[in-house]
């Protein structure tokens, strides 16, 4: 006998923050920029990687992260913006939504990210930010204002 295929859910949170949208693939990014790892998991952090999408842009496929017990900073959703600029974030609160918005990528994005050409002044040791004009925003791709480099591998080179 063939046993039935069963759906299997990710459950609620009661309160934290329910990062949807995410560009496929780039959940594990994601999880980067929160700073998850092994050793620092103190609550229920749910990922869900490829699941099917109707929102326009995303290819039919999306990532979704949620994590309990924590609302982001506005540098930590800035920095998810340059990986998964139609993302939303919805806050969670006894079990139902107090907040939502979509990130929002600045034209310009500073200290968020190093440039990747090891010539450049803000790689020097000089007291110079970091700092980058949006030239694209879905991809996101970024021009140094220093040295002109551009930049699309922007996960790699998160600060």
């Amino acid at each position: 006998m063939m046993e039935t295929p069963r759906e299997i859910k990710v459950s609620p949170i009661r309160n934290g923050t329910v990062i949807d949208h995410i560009t496929a693939g780039q959940a594990l990014n994601v999880l980067k920029i929160l700073g998850v790892n092994e050793y620092n998991v103190d609550s229920t952090i749910s990922v869900v990687m490829r699941v099917s999408s109707k929102k326009e842009g995303t290819g039919g496929w999306k990532d979704v992260v949620k994590v309990e017990d924590r609302e982001l900073d506005t540098k930590t959703v800035d920095k998810i913006a340059l990986i998964a600029p139609n993302a939303t974030i919805a806050i969670i609160r006894d079990y139902f939504v107090a907040e939502k918005k979509k990130v929002n990528l600045a034209p310009t994005i500073s200290g968020l990210v190093r440039c990747s050409n090891p010539n450049c002044i803000t790689n020097r040791n000089e007291p110079v930010e970091p700092e980058f004009d949006v030239v694209s925003k879905d991809p996101p791709t970024l021009r140094c204002k220093y040295c002109d480099r551009m930049l699309s591998n922007i996960s790699d080179n998160l600060i």
